[in-house]
This record gives C-alpha cells, structure tokens and sequence, in this order.
C-alpha cells in the first residue's frame, strides 16, 4: 500500500501531462479535418483496448445489458460530438480559452442533474456557475485568438464542447451502475468512431493523404490522452478520494497552457488570464459540492 501512495504522485503527474497534450497533438494535426482526428483517435483506442479484453473475457468480450445498448450508443453520440466540437474549436481559438472553456463540463453535469436527474442543487454549484460564466465572458471579449480573427466562434465551438461532454458523463452515470468500466469504454468509444467516420465519409474527406507526423500524432492521441492520461487518472480513483482526483484534473488547462507556449508560442493578455482562473475558480467551488463530478475525468 505504501509503495503505491509513493507512486500515484508520479503517475498522477504522467496522466495530467499526458492529458494536457491532447491539444497540442491535435494542433500538430493541422492537415488533417478535425472529424478524421476524433475518429482516428477514438478508433485506434478501441483497436489497442480490444485485444486485451478478449485474451481476459474471451468471446463475451463486452458485458451491456440489451435494455442499456440505447443508452450506449447516445453516449457515442455524445462524446462523438464532444470531440469534433473541441477539435474544432482548436481551428478558431487558443488552445488556453479552448481548454478553458471545454472543462466547465463539471457545471453542466451538476445542472444536468438537477434537470435530468432531480438531484439537489446546492449553493456552491450556483456560486461556480455565476464565476465561470464571468469568466468565459471575459475570455469572450478579449481574447482575440493567435492566428484567428474568430475567437468567438472558436469559444462557443468549445462551449458546444462542454455541453455535449457532460451528455456523454450523464449517460455514463446511468450506465456505469451495472456496467464495468472497460465494457463502456470499448463499447462507447467504438460507437463514436464509427459515427465519426460516417460523418467524414459524408463530408467527403478520407483517412489517407495525410502527412506521416499527422499519423503520428493520432496515435500519441490515442495512446497518450486517451488511454493513459485518463487510465492513470481512473487507477488513482481506487487509491486517492474523487475529491482529490477532481482538483488535480484542473491542472489540464494550466499544462495545455504551458505547453502552448512552448511548442506553439502562444501567449496570453492578462485578461484571458483572468478569466480563465475565473472559470478554474469556478469549477473548483462547483466541484465541492455533494454532486461532485471526478466523471470530468474521462473526457479529453
């Protein structure tokens, strides 16, 4: 038990670095739609996941009840939509407002909940609420997005991000009750990536063409983001309190801010600055209530 407190720091520092890379892998990708990033990345996850599931569970490789497989599938929808609005939204705004922005799902699952699932609003949420939209109205206004003229349109695709995101997380609570996590990943994640690929096949764009770093870089989003940025952070759930887990996880934007700077030069006015530790703050006082969401975790 000691050895693993003494590691989870450092894994926990591999996962949020791993996390905080997605943007900037995803930037590196900039020959390559959007739609045929999320799909590549979603689908080569589900591709390395499946062996392992079927060496261990043989042929009934996915457990999902029948009476879950529509819920299943609006979860694909959901996450599918979640990707390829943040992905978007990284074409038209900085990665800093599009990160930002796109992790105040934690808000929207709390009044998710309270709509959808009746629970109890409580004061923190509402307080969290009022301080992030504070803040996103400030990145709103000043932030005029390094190499764009668009940043509101940018800022709103990555809202559109948020909302979707949080979709996917109330599903996945419905879900989750009865279904182990590696059934849900492998059936959700496959589920999105073939929507995705219907979408760029209607859109008229392929998978080849592209150049070998672009491939490259679907498979670090694969590897790296999706399955051990968000696996370290589900292993340090068995060990850490979902409280603990939950902060760490607002560490993702001040990393795809720093990496942003490094790898792309991109730089920041100090009232985007601002309003970003507004949203942050705002998503820590939400995050405090009774509804806490470390679901947050299992997104970008």
């Amino acid at each position: 038990m000691n050895r693993h407190r003494m590691l989870l720091p450092l894994l926990l520092a591999v996962g949020m670095l791993s996390i905080s890379s997605s943007a900037i892998l995803v930037r590196w990708c900039d020959d390559a739609p959007p739609v045929v990033i999320a799909a590549a990345r979603l689908g080569i996850a589900t591709i390395v996941l499946i062996p392992g599931l079927a060496a261990t569970r043989g042929v009934r490789l996915l457990r999902i009840p029948p009476k879950l497989t529509g819920y299943v599938l609006f979860g694909g929808l959901f996450l599918a939509a979640h990707f390829f609005f943040w992905m978007t939204s990284l074409r038209h705004t900085s990665v800093l407002s599009s990160v930002v922005i796109v992790t105040t799902n934690p808000i929207f699952v709390g009044i998710g909940s309270w709509l959808l699932l009746r629970e109890r609003i409580y004061a923190a949420l509402i307080v969290g609420i009022c301080l992030a939209a504070s803040g996103g109205v400030l990145i709103s206004i000043s932030d005029h997005s390094v190499g764009s003229e668009n940043g509101l349109y940018g800022n709103l695709l990555a809202l559109g991000g948020a909302v979707t995101a949080s979709g996917y997380l109330l599903i996945g609570r419905k879900v989750r009750a009865e279904v182990d996590v590696f059934s849900y990943m492998v059936s959700v994640y496959g589920v999105a990536a073939v929507i995705l690929c219907a979408v760029a096949s209607l859109s008229g764009v392929g998978a080849v063409g592209y150049r070998w770093q672009t491939y490259a870089c679907f498979v670090a989003l694969a590897i790296a983001p999706q399955l051990l940025g968000h696996g370290s952070l589900n292993y340090a759930l068995k060990h850490l309190s979902a409280t603990f887990v939950s902060v760490c996880i607002l560490a993702e934007p001040v990393g795809a801010g720093i990496l942003a700077y490094l790898l792309l030069g991109e730089t920041a006015g100090t009232a985007q600055l601002i309003g970003a530790a507004m949203i942050l703050a705002g998503i820590f006082i939400a995050t405090r209530g009774p509804s806490a969401a470390p679901e947050s975790a299992e997104v970008r």
